[in-house]
Parts: C-alpha cells; sequence; structure tokens
C-alpha cells in the first residue's frame, strides 16, 4: 500500500435524509480518516459545490473522472450501487442488498437498471456487501466470482451508548423505514394480541414512511415519525424491547444500534439477523405475531441478562475494525488491477 494513499467514496448519500446509507458512508469516511490519518479519503459528488458546469454535468460519464483525475484518486468507492461505466481507476461497488430487484417499485428502478449492467458486466473490480448473505444472494443472482466479491460488516456510531437510562413508562420501539418489506404488519397483529391479554405498554414506531405505503394502527401503536439523529440514543436505551420485524434485510444495522444502547432486540428469524444479532437477539417467524407477542410479554419488567448479551455483541463490532477492513480491500483493488 503506498503512503499517503487517495480513495475517493460517493459521497451522494451524504446529501440525502439520514438513513442506512448516509449514515454507512458518513461513518466509513470518518472512520478511515480517524484510523488512517496518512491517507486521503475525499467524499465527492455532483451535488457538491461548485456545480459541474458543461459535460461535467454528465456525472457518471464525464464529471466524475475529471474529478478523480483532478484530485489524484488511486481507488474509487461506489457506496450507494454505483460505480463510472468508464474509468481511469479501479473501484469498489457496494451492494446493500437485493430488495431493488426482490420488491421492484419505481424508486428502486434506477438501481436496478444501472447497478444490474454494472454487476452483469463486471465493471466494478470488487463488490462489497455488508453481510455474507447478501454476498451470497449476489453471486448466485449475477454469477459473481467469488474472489471477487467481499462481505464487511457495518457497526453502529459511537453516539449509541448504554447510559444515561431514564426512567421513563416502558415503551416497545420500531426504528426504520415504514414500508412494505418492513413487515410491520406482524407488529400490529401483536398488540392486539397483547391488548386482548391485558397488556397495553405502547409499541413507538419511529421513522419515515415510503410515499404510498398504508398501515392501520393499533390503538396502542404511536407513530412518531422521522427522529434527529440526537434524540435517537435516547429513544433505543430506554426502550423495553426493540422490534425488527423485516422480511428481507440487507444487514439490519438497528439491531446493532439497539444493542450498542443496551436495549434487548426482538428481530425475525431470517438469515442475516442471525448473522448480526447472534444469540443475543430473541427471534421470532415474521409470519407468527402471536409469537412476537410472547417474546415480547416476556421481556416486560426487564431483563438484565438480555441486555447484557445486547452490550456484548455489540462490542464485536466497531467502524474501527470496518474501516481497517476496507483499506485491505482498497489495497487489493489497487493490486488487482496493476
Amino acid at each position: 500500500m503506498p503512503t499517503n494513499f487517495t480513495v475517493a467514496l460517493d459521497g451522494t448519500p451524504l446529501m440525502g435524509p439520514v438513513g442506512g446509507i448516509h449514515r454507512f458512508t458518513e461513518q466509513l469516511i470518518l472512520a478511515l480518516r480517524n484510523e488512517f490519518p496518512g491517507d486521503n479519503y475525499i467524499p465527492v459528488s455532483d451535488q457538491f459545490a461548485p456545480t459541474p458546469k458543461g459535460l461535467e454535468k454528465r456525472w457518471w460519464l464525464y464529471g466524475l473522472n475529471k474529478a478523480l483525475k483532478r484530485t489524484g484518486v488511486q481507488v474509487f468507492h461506489g457506496t450507494d450501487f454505483a460505480v463510472p461505466y468508464l474509468s481511469r481507476v479501479p473501484s469498489v461497488m457496494t451492494v446493500h442488498d437485493l430488495s431493488p430487484w426482490n420488491e421492484p417499485s419505481p424508486t428502486s428502478a434506477r438501481v436496478r437498471s444501472r447497478a444490474g449492467k454494472l454487476i452483469s458486466w463486471k465493471i466494478p473490480s470488487f463488490l462489497h456487501t455488508p453481510s455474507e448473505a447478501v454476498r451470497r444472494e449476489v453471486i448466485e443472482t449475477f454469477k459473481w466470482p467469488e474472489d471477487r466479491i467481499v462481505a464487511i460488516p457495518l457497526a453502529a456510531a459511537e453516539m449509541f451508548t448504554p447510559d444515561p437510562r431514564e426512567t421513563v413508562d416502558p415503551y416497545f420501539l420500531y426504528l426504520g423505514t415504514h414500508e412494505p418489506r418492513k413487515n410491520l404488519e406482524v407488529l400490529v397483529q401483536a398488540m392486539a394480541i397483547l391488548d386482548a391479554q391485558g397488556i397495553r405498554i405502547p409499541l413507538l414506531m419511529a421513522g419515515q414512511s415510503r410515499p404510498g405505503y398504508r398501515l392501520d394502527l393499533h390503538p396502542n401503536i404511536e407513530r412518531l415519525g422521522p427522529q434527529s439523529e440526537a434524540e435517537l440514543p435516547r429513544l433505543y436505551r430506554n426502550a423495553t424491547a426493540v422490534l425488527y420485524p423485516s422480511n428481507y434485510e440487507g444487514f439490519g444495522l438497528p439491531i446493532l444500534e439497539a444493542m450498542q444502547s443496551g436495549a434487548p432486540v426482538i428481530a425475525s428469524d431470517i438469515p442475516v439477523h442471525r448473522e448480526v444479532g447472534g444469540d443475543a437477539a430473541l427471534y421470532a417467524s415474521p409470519k407468527d405475531p402471536a409469537a412476537w407477542a410472547s417474546l415480547m410479554q416476556s421481556l416486560i419488567g426487564g431483563d438484565p441478562q438480555r441486555s447484557a448479551a445486547s452490550l456484548a455483541r455489540a462490542r464485536e463490532y466497531s467502524w474501527q475494525k470496518t474501516a481497517r477492513a476496507f483499506r485491505d480491500l482498497y489495497a487489493r483493488c489497487l493490486q488487482a488491477n496493476r
């Protein structure tokens, strides 16, 4: 690896709302800079000032390559499903999951079309996935070479801590987008089961709803809407349990954020959640509301052992480890293209 290694990362997700890809891009750049101060990690985007002009407006064809040449970049990392079709430097492309192909929608059409071509035509030097589960999916779906795809997990940001926990009325928490693959209906049904048993602890549902998505809520469910970054640690650490019922995920970052906050986690029993949560989380079938209600009831009143297990599991992940793994991947990328 040369001294003062220079990598450009697609910074476009930093301009959008806070979510999984925004947080991944932000935390990765911060961690790389902290771990390797002798290197140069540069976010680039056509949405940064100054605005590209002329041919450079065609960012992925002209503008980006000109920016990479101007800054002496040696590797480009596409943090959100995209790299240039033609580039003067080797590239890594992150494939967060296969939801654009599994659940096609107008909002995912660009990703599905562009990333599908990039992967099928073997344009990136390497692919990155956040989990081994997605790595296997990409290999099988796109016949991608196994030695050119690397699973590197994410981690929770340092702002998520278990203290100070406040004395508040108990509540369950869901934090994430509201869309079909998040399987929120099972939580509505579980809350109805608990209500029928005389258990009326509320479920707080935080996050942004996708356009056109509708969900009929139980009276004991409160929709909080999008929350500020500053509010998230408090929501996690004070929760009786954090619920993550998705039918499909590429990683499941809220599981680690909740665990690093000391909260018990109940997650849907799918491979990627088992990969992330290990033995520290509790699992229920995404199609079994009675199982969800039973596990939720078991955590009422607190479970110190489960909270300790969450903290122990979260300590197995860190952005420092993730940054070191990415630097190794960038080095492999550079060496493979010599």
